[in-house]
């Protein structure tokens, strides 16, 4: 564990232990996306009498599928960087995905305890990993699902809850990984994708399916023209990648718009009050 994590470490104890006397039933709503929207959590006392606002930040703790790219990047984006479309100007969208980073990864370097140390009742923390914890061969990111499973809970979930912000789960974006014989894309990460659905019906938190949404998106484009969506560039094409590329897990800028407006559909449907906050043209 890095040092920036140990000196976290009494702090996310504390929050844990917060949490743990809030119980399973503290606020937020079981999410299955576009299903029947479930009671809204009611809002939490802040330090100091301050109660929940309607609305607030919302916070991205992801990876690279996610994060904001620079201009030196260009066409390359991640959902995380075009989330702000979606939502009214009553909305921040704070994105704090970086590449590289797994569920573990992310508290190790001391990037929750960033999140944690900033927000607020009436805030959001969308959480999206997955693809980095599956590195098997990454001593620095691999994360087993059932570890990744109580990061979720324990770190994400409850510790989250502890401060009065609302946790959201996103399961892991799907890859352009078509299947010949079905003629339809591959559940990427699927141990992944269960515990994340697992964890956020036990703990009764928000959900996200994005999995599902990005795997039934990409099966509506088929195979070639889901190339649009992904980093498939020709040489020449842009400048910032002259020998072209062909990457079948990062966005382009039209891949991370459409990523974005599933996730914000899927939070429509949820019954937080950021939900009401949704612009129309995410239902598009």
């Amino acid at each position: 564990m890095s040092p920036t994590a140990m000196a976290g470490g009494s702090r996310r104890r504390f929050l844990l232990g917060a949490a743990g006397a809030l119980g399973a039933g503290v606020a937020g709503a079981l999410g299955v996306p576009r299903s029947a929207s479930a009671a809204a959590p009611s809002a939490s006392a802040a330090p100091g009498g301050r109660g929940a606002a309607a609305t607030g930040t919302v916070y991205i703790a992801s990876d690279s599928t996610a994060q904001t790219y620079s201009s030196g990047y260009y066409p390359q984006a991640g959902w995380g960087q075009k989330l702000s479309s979606y939502f009214t100007s009553n909305v921040t969208v704070t994105n704090r995905a970086i590449g590289g980073r797994s569920s573990r990864s992310f508290i190790e370097q001391g990037r929750l305890a960033a999140i944690h140390d900033v927000i607020k009742p009436g805030d959001y923390l969308f959480v999206q990993f997955g693809h980095n914890d599956a590195t098997v061969g990454n001593a620095e990111r691999y994360t087993p699902p059932a570890d990744y499973k109580e990061y979720l809970r324990n770190d994400y979930i409850r510790a989250t809850r502890a401060l009065g912000a609302t946790p959201v789960v996103v399961t892991p974006v799907s890859r352009r990984s078509f299947n010949a014989s079905t003629g339809k894309f591959n559940v990427s990460f699927p141990a992944y994708v269960d515990a994340a659905k697992a964890v956020a019906q036990e703990e009764g938190a928000a959900l996200v399916d994005l999995a599902a949404a990005s795997r039934a998106y990409l099966d509506g484009l088929g195979v070639e023209a889901s190339k649009a969506i992904f980093l498939w560039l020709s040489a020449g094409q842009y400048p910032n990648f002259p020998d072209g590329v062909q990457d079948n897990t990062h966005f382009q800028e039209r891949g991370a718009v459409e990523m974005a407006r599933l996730v914000s559909r899927s939070v429509a449907g949820l019954g937080l009050p950021l939900s009401g906050e949704v612009v129309p043209t995410a239902a598009g």
